[in-house]
């Protein structure tokens, strides 16, 4: 890090630096975590997969909502941002029926207030992609929450600008991925607001450690799919019958070669970038 940067916080995956009282620098650990929990083991490169491809979508939904990119850095794992006030909520968009929506809806019918139809099957398209926040949490797990709880959070026109945002957020990446080979399940946003007040997106975006990625051409509705997300990972801790409470459990070296090609092979798809490029040249992601 440049000797100007101060050490200010720690995310699950992230450093977060401080780089004067403007703008910080968020740099991208080779950390997995699932359920909450971050792994002993480090996939190499998924950092660097992360930066970039957040680079690549800030860059070109920035019409649609702005965003906190300043630059990245020459290291590919950093990126260098403005300051924001963040949001005290999760922003999730789902367009299939998986993971935690799909059991919630198993049990009752709904998603985050939701009420879908009756008869779909695990990982089937929604009708619509629907809007379903969860909190924060600060320990544990991030819980599901309805938009009326969100709303009560964050005040209800920010919660409907943060909505509208999302939505169309993932409509623009979703069509976009689609045209190369990857559908986009579901993917989480952190939002948050600059010293005018006006909603800036934060964090990172579409990116493997954000979003559901399932290849086109194996999806097959009616159980859980191939993923080029953290899934694979998430699959294999769900084996061991771990109780997703830290510390967890290492990871062998054919899941961490799998899980660093999966996380390769989804970035090189998305941007049609070959990887070794970016490595290069990270500005690469931006133009």
């Amino acid at each position: 890090m440049p000797e100007t940067a101060t050490h200010v916080g720690s995310g699950k995956v992230r450093e977060l630096y401080a780089l004067d009282d403007e703008r910080l620098l968020l740099a991208a650990s080779d950390r997995i975590s699932t359920f909450d929990v971050v792994l002993p083991t480090e996939i190499p490169d998924k950092g660097r997969v992360l930066t970039g491809l957040s680079a690549f979508w800030f860059a070109r939904t920035e019409e649609l909502c702005p965003n906190h990119l300043l630059a990245v850095r020459p290291d590919g794992r950093s990126l260098e941002c403005r300051r924001l006030e963040m949001l005290p909520i999760e922003c999730v968009v789902r367009g299939y029926l998986a993971g935690s929506g799909w059991k919630d809806y198993r049990e009752t019918g709904q998603v985050c207030g939701h009420r879908l139809p009756e008869g779909l099957l695990e990982s089937d398209p929604l009708p619509e992609p629907i809007f379903t926040p969860a909190t924060k949490a600060q320990t544990g797990h991030d819980e599901n929450i309805t938009g009326e709880e969100a709303a009560a959070l964050v005040g209800e026109e920010r919660f409907a600008e943060v909505e509208a945002a999302s939505l169309a957020l993932y409509r623009y990446a979703s069509a976009r991925a689609g045209d190369r080979g990857i559908l986009i399940a579901d993917t989480k946003f952190e939002f948050g607001t600059d010293d005018t007040g006006a909603l800036i997106l934060g964090d990172e975006a579409f990116t493997p450690d954000s979003s559901r990625f399932w290849p086109a051409d194996e999806y097959r509705p009616g159980s859980a799919q191939p993923s080029y997300d953290k899934q694979f990972v998430r699959d294999y801790c769900e084996s061991l019958g771990w109780d997703k409470t830290d510390p967890g459990p290492e990871l062998p070296e054919d899941v961490v070669t799998g899980t660093r090609s999966r996380y390769v092979e989804a970035f090189e798809r998305l941007t049609e970038i070959p990887f070794g490029r970016y490595l290069e040249d990270p500005d690469v992601a931006l133009r």
